[in-house]
């Protein structure tokens, strides 16, 4: 029996089982979900591992308490290559449940599509590497290691920890990080650069209290009139970034994204214009993108005539492969300094930064599964960009310099990941789980 029909005969198993999985509210964050839910989760990864041969599948808690599910299945062939399965069991919480079409943690099938938080960041992706080795069978030419973590949608950073803690244990001659996906159902794809980020809050402080805007307006400054203005600065009117000091001319060379097809994936209102003098792929993977998170300003409903004294902005800047983020916080510190009018007092807290990852393509592990799509999909492989930061490649960059790290996966634009109404189409699931079968072997035969 071939793979393909193999993996269609297993698509009824594998629903009940994401269907089991979703059902889970695997969301790391106790504040919200009880941590006992992460647990089960943790539990269930592992007992489906050891179902497929790694029998020395095991919970190992990380620095930031989470566990991830570690185990390895060798081949028995002492020249065979070992590749690394990656996946996350967590989740993003699901907001607003009253934003979702279908009950958030129950997998419910729509219009061909499969709903619930999780069925493709991760969970699908978990999904996808049990079908492949169900397919596969005792014929797995490769030696595998397996790393499930439980705090990706966090960011705690447990597991990239653990992986330097622990070199020896996950090392490997191609990694497959399953976090990402294809450019659109049916179109497959590698994410080969991911963009960097800085994270820095400004606050803004022009008086000692608040004053009656009466009395005081049009002599006293007011704080969060100066924030406006600072924040207006950072682009120009088509939309491009002009943080001095950050190239904003750089062209994407990977697949274009579509501008119709971004404009409905991102959900934009008619008449609304698409930012940047540069392509959608070259303003998303190409060049900086600074985003305003949020604001500290007295609401509508409650304010009074009263000047603000003092405010603060959170601020999220992009950065691609090529910027360091040591750079890009200079930068945009030094503009926000020398953008404030009036000699108001402006502070720049660094949050948090992670750095941009950009993938070698040209090895075996690459052209493996460039000939695995293109047999899976009848299409070729796309090379992606993606506007999230992953900090985990960079850990594995460092940890493994020589290891070929491949970003892909069953998630796509459709998917709304992170959102409400979070689904995944089954027959990407069923696609890439033969890509990875597929791949297993061609890589196999290709280094060996």
């Amino acid at each position: 029996m071939d793979l393909r029909t193999r993996i269609a005969e297993l698509m009824p198993q594998a629903r009940e089982e994401l269907a089991e999985l979703v059902a889970i509210p695997s969301v790391a964050d106790p504040r919200q979900f009880p941590p006992e839910e992460c647990e089960r989760a943790a539990q269930w990864v592992l007992d489906r591992f050891a179902e497929v041969g790694f029998t020395d599948a095991r919970l190992e808690e990380t620095a930031d308490g989470s566990n991830a599910v570690v185990g390895s299945r060798p081949c028995g062939r002492e020249d065979a290559p070992t590749v690394l399965l990656y996946a996350h069991y967590d989740v993003q919480p699901p907001l607003d449940d009253s934003a979702w079409a279908t009950p958030p943690f129950e997998l419910t099938e729509k219009d061909g599509r499969w709903y619930g938080r999780g069925t493709a960041d991760c969970k699908g992706n978990i999904l996808m590497h049990l079908l492949a080795l169900r397919a596969l069978g005792d014929d797995v030419p490769v030696n595998l290691r397996l790393v499930v973590e439980g705090s990706e949608e966090q960011g705690t950073g447990g597991l990239e920890a653990y992986v330097v803690d622990h070199a020896d244990l996950l090392r490997a001659d191609a990694i497959l990080v399953c976090d990402t996906g294809n450019a659109a159902v049916g179109l497959p794809a590698a994410t080969v650069s991911l963009r960097g980020m800085v994270n820095v809050v400004v606050t803004v402080e022009a008086l000692a209290s608040e004053v009656h805007s009466g009395m005081f307006g049009g002599a006293a400054p007011d704080a969060l009139a100066a924030l406006v203005a600072m924040l207006a600065s950072l682009r120009d009117a088509a939309g491009n970034t002009t943080v001095e000091g950050l190239d904003n001319t750089r062209r994407w060379e990977g697949q274009p994204y579509p501008p119709e097809q971004f404009r409905g994936d991102a959900g934009l209102l008619d008449g609304v214009e698409l930012l940047g003098d540069g392509t959608v792929s070259d303003m998303l993977w190409a060049r900086p993108a600074i985003t305003v998170l949020g604001i500290d300003c007295p609401p509508v409903v409650g304010s009074a005539a009263a000047i603000v004294p003092k405010t603060a902005a959170r601020l999220n800047l992009r950065i691609p492969p090529g910027l360091a983020p040591d750079v890009a916080e200079k930068a945009l510190r030094a503009h926000l300094e020398a953008a404030a009018p009036w000699g108001v007092h402006v502070t720049v807290e660094v949050e948090a930064t992670g750095s941009p990852f950009r993938a070698t393509t040209d090895g075996p592990a690459y052209a493996a599964m460039g000939a695995a799509m293109q047999e899976a999909y009848d299409r070729p492989m796309a090379s992606l960009g993606q506007g999230g930061s992953i900090p985990l490649c960079n850990v594995f960059t460092d940890t493994y310099p020589d290891a070929e790290i491949i970003l892909m996966g069953v998630e796509e634009p459709l998917a709304l990941i992170h959102a409400p109404n979070e689904s995944v189409d089954p027959s990407e699931i069923s696609a890439m789980a033969l890509t990875e079968a597929l791949f297993l072997q061609r890589y196999a035969a290709a280094t060996t």
